[in-house]
């Protein structure tokens, strides 16, 4: 979905969200009070300038507002792959985003996400996947990494991982596969400004992503792993 209609859809009472070298910022009220918005568009690769960008809107919001929501809008193609960030130590104004997410939510603001484009690598992991409900639209596209870049990584042949991602939600993209392995909670279709409402309203539960991971069929031995490990069995 295009960005204006997803906005209009999602905040039917109005919104000031401004876009700035396709970095989102801003407030738009909902049916449940003001929620302050950050995100991407136009499939950003997400550099150390849009890192303190996003990251200066969270600050300022829980300055603020230390209890008022915030929703991310995610459409990014990961990282950007240039010298600069790469000297500048990207990773480190990654963390500092993350950094300023966890410091929200402990301060009582819940996170929400929506994916309604891409959903890649760092881009999405800096931000996106911090909050405590992640959701998605139905034709996004989510991958942490892309399967030929696995295959360099793992130094396993594409095939094999191309096979294993037929039977392996893990291995494969797309939003169904992650909806299996928890990573998103659910897909959002129909009235989106109500949808984020109940999102915004639901109690948070603590990361539930193995749990749900398990139910699905999707990550059948994480759950009891973190478990014995969390019990010193491991």
């Amino acid at each position: 979905m295009e960005l204006t209609p997803l906005l209009d859809a999602l905040f039917p009472r109005g919104h000031a969200v401004t876009r700035n070298d396709d970095v989102l910022g801003g407030t738009a009220t909902t049916a449940v009070g003001e929620v302050t918005v950050i995100g991407t568009a136009n499939k950003l690769e997400v550099g150390v300038d849009h890192a303190l960008a996003l990251a200066a809107t969270v600050l300022a919001s829980t300055r603020a507002h230390p209890q008022r929501p915030i929703v991310m809008l995610v459409d990014t193609a990961g990282q950007r792959l240039a010298r600069r960030d790469e000297m500048l130590g990207i990773n480190s104004y990654f963390a500092h985003l993350a950094g300023t997410l966890d410091l929200a939510r402990r301060r009582g603001a819940p996170l929400v996400s929506l994916v309604y484009g891409e959903s890649v690598s760092g881009g999405f992991l800096s931000f996106g996947l911090m909050a405590d409900r992640i959701y998605a639209l139905p034709e996004a596209q989510v991958r942490v990494m892309d399967l030929r870049a696995m295959a360099r990584v793992t130094k396993q042949p594409l095939e094999k991982l191309q096979a294993l991602s037929q039977s392996s939600p893990v291995f494969a993209p797309g939003v169904e596969n992650y909806v299996r392995m928890g990573a998103v909670e659910a897909v959002w279709e129909g009235d989106l400004a109500q949808a984020l409402v109940e999102a915004l309203q639901a109690p948070v539960t603590g990361d539930q992503r193995r749990e749900r991971g398990t139910a699905r069929g999707g990550r059948l031995l994480a759950r009891d792993v973190a478990a014995a490990v969390a019990a010193g069995e491991v």
